[in-house]
């Protein structure tokens, strides 16, 4: 899937206020990315800019983290990159299909059980009973929901809801993962554990995913890179490598180093939101 919209010219200025990167990250894989943003601007009707010149590649196997000020354009750029919003500017390349999304609210059927919510995806790609009540029993037990299958969305606290939600969007066998913010309305300790579920999966099926999130604990914790945007119009003001090797484990939150880059990234986040 590529989407495009206009081109700027060759000879107009960037936006102002445009910052260098400070960091570029080296060393990733030199296959072609998964998923390509090129000089994309985002400006919606009443004339609010949401997003300017962000360009961006994610590569198979690579788990990047946005963070940024609250209206920056981070759950905008999910929109474009899963075909839902069209650019202003720029383009896009994404994949056709075997995308999944992973919003801030499960957004689960409260009349199907876990096991059919599910299943759903399976069931509006028309995919035979056996082989979509195969997959959905697969990735309950990924998510480590195994006993819960025929529990109701209200029988569930809100991190089993949201493993609920994972478990439907590993039925679709994704190239690209994209998380809005989805542990974001969870306590703290559930957080954590869901942070640890997440890099289990990510670790034994290593797709390409862009993960939006406010906490940059959460964002370290998470990636292979954690990308910092500004204030409204978001633009790209920091890209920071996060060298821990996979698989992580809590203790890393304990580590100078850990704290040591949270301190960075939080430093670039506070200079571009003022």
């Amino acid at each position: 899937m590529t989407m495009q919209a206009h081109e700027r010219s060759p000879g107009e200025p960037p936006a102002t206020g445009q910052v260098t990167i400070p960091r570029q990250p080296t060393g990733w894989p030199a296959e072609p990315p998964v998923l390509s943003f090129h000089d994309v601007d985002m400006v919606f009707r009443g004339g609010v800019h949401a997003v300017d010149q962000v360009s961006l590649d994610v590569a198979p196997g690579e788990l990047v983290s946005i963070v940024g000020p609250s209206g920056c354009g981070k759950s905008t750029l999910l929109r474009i990159a899963s075909g839902l919003q069209a650019p202003t500017h720029g383009s896009v390349t994404a994949p056709d299909d075997h995308i999944a999304y992973v919003f801030q609210d499960p957004t689960l059927l409260p009349w199907r059980n876990v096991l059919d919510n599910v299943a759903l995806c399976s069931q509006l790609r028309r995919e035979p009973k056996s082989e979509r009540l195969r997959k959905a029993q697969a990735a309950i037990d990924m998510v480590g929901l195994t006993g819960f299958e025929k529990r109701y969305p209200n029988q569930l606290s809100g991190g089993m809801r949201m493993r609920t939600s994972l478990a439907r969007a590993l039925t679709l066998d994704p190239r690209l993962f994209l998380f809005d913010e989805p542990f974001g309305a969870i306590d703290e300790i559930t957080r954590e554990r869901l942070n640890g579920e997440l890099l289990r999966i990510f670790s034994g099926s290593r797709f390409a995913g862009l993960f939006v999130t406010h906490s940059i604990a959460e964002a370290v914790f998470l990636s292979s890179r954690v990308v910092v945007m500004s204030a409204r119009p978001g633009r790209i003001i920091g890209e920071f490598a996060v060298p821990f090797p996979y698989p992580r484990t809590p203790r890393l939150r304990a580590e100078a180093e850990f704290a040591a880059l949270t301190g960075q990234i939080g430093e670039c986040l506070r200079g571009g939101a003022e």
